[in-house]
């Protein structure tokens, strides 16, 4: 991840970026017209289970 985060594009034009903040990470959850919807801080463990349980749904349809 680059210093100044790193965000991810939905289909629906929404986004999350992560932002490294000191040893925590800042969510920022923004709707397709750019305003947002929720701001999630966590520390890397909690951002560790964020990222594997989601690959573990990648499978599910």
């Amino acid at each position: 991840m680059v210093n100044g985060g790193r965000t991810i594009h939905t289909a629906d034009g929404s986004s999350v970026t992560i932002t490294p903040r000191g040893i925590e990470y800042d969510l920022h959850v923004r709707d397709a017209a750019g305003r947002t919807v929720a701001t999630v801080e966590m520390d890397a463990d909690d951002l560790a289970a964020l990222s594997d349980e989601a690959e573990e749904l990648r499978g599910w349809n």
